[in-house]
């Protein structure tokens, strides 16, 4: 029996409701736990995936690809653009049009915003979104879903905070757009006002009676929060690089005397100087962790996009 994102793309959070996304967290925690289960090495046999990234990556790139190849599928892609015709003025439509012939799924990072939208209108076969420029990154807003569970079993009456680039990381937006759908206590963003949540995720969270507040320094709220989600500066989205970040967005260790014994400290990595080396070895550091969902939630994923049947495991998140 397949599931019911079967053949479906994922673009966008948007395109998920809770019960689809429940049914991916209880399959990544299934997968997680059997993850020695024979059964899941056959699931993708005979299968193709294009691997497809304009930009760079490191974590979401190899633990799509470790996924894909752990359900037994084969890879086929490109992580630099440069080797692709794309340097000889071939689109984004005409070259993911003869990609799709080729593979059963498309895995899709991209620098411009619409880019997965815009691949999908052309596409016969399954795109999964691995982010497009400053817009979504829906995979890594489901790890993190994955891994607040997995410290928190609800995600419900959690008080979640946001420090760093609100404006530009996509990791961010996925995130509340996602948590719009459960019921957290309180969602805190903590930036400089140029760099602040967008305006459009505020509309939402307004609509849906979601309880948030605003600051620009990091202690004004951080004993009070269940999850700290930090986040580099995004320089490749500036025009101008700032010179500097602010201090008071930089989490060390003394900021977290008096943190709630249950604080989750997560990030979707590369980090630059806002979380100090000296906090890995604290017990709230659950971002490598983090990483490490990355690959069983994305298996999930291309199971349920292109198995013909899942392993009934005894695991269930609702």
């Amino acid at each position: 029996m397949t599931s019911s994102f079967y053949q479906q793309h994922l673009l966008s959070i948007q395109d998920l409701d809770r019960a689809k996304i429940d049914l991916i967290i209880t399959t990544a925690l299934n997968f997680k736990k059997n993850k020695t289960h024979k059964s899941l090495s056959q699931l993708l046999e005979n299968k193709i995936i294009a691997s497809c990234f304009y930009e760079a990556s490191t974590r979401t790139r190899l633990s799509f690809e470790a996924a894909a190849l752990k359900l037994g599928a084969k890879i086929i892609g490109f992580s630099d653009s440069s080797n692709t015709s794309s340097s000889k003025g071939e689109t984004l439509e005409d070259s993911m049009r003869i990609i799709a012939l080729y593979a059963n799924a498309i895995i899709l990072r991209h620098p411009q915003e619409g880019a997965a939208k815009r691949t999908a209108n052309v596409s016969h076969i399954p795109i999964l979104n691995a982010g497009d420029g400053s817009n979504q990154h829906p995979t890594q807003a489901l790890l993190d879903l994955v891994t607040i569970i997995e410290k928190h079993n609800t995600l419900d009456d959690l008080h979640i905070g946001f420090s760093g680039d609100l404006k530009h990381g996509r990791t961010v937006h996925s995130l509340v757009e996602a948590l719009i759908h459960y019921q957290p206590a309180c969602l805190y963003f903590i930036s400089d006002d140029s760099l602040q949540i967008p305006e459009y995720l505020i509309q939402k969270l307004d609509k849906n009676n979601i309880n948030y507040k605003k600051s620009h320094i990091l202690s004004d709220y951080l004993d009070q929060l269940d999850v700290i989600y930090m986040t580099r500066l995004q320089k490749e989205r500036f025009d101008n690089t700032p010179d500097d970040y602010n201090h008071n967005l930089c989490l060390t260790i003394d900021k977290l005397e008096n943190a709630k014994k249950q604080l989750q400290i997560l990030h979707p990595l590369p980090r630059g100087n806002e979380i100090h080396p000296a906090v890995d070895h604290s017990p709230y550091a659950h971002y490598f962790h983090q990483a490490e969902n990355g690959l069983y939630t994305r298996q999930a994923l291309l199971a349920l996009t292109l198995a013909d049947n899942i392993p009934a495991f005894n695991n269930k998140f609702s």
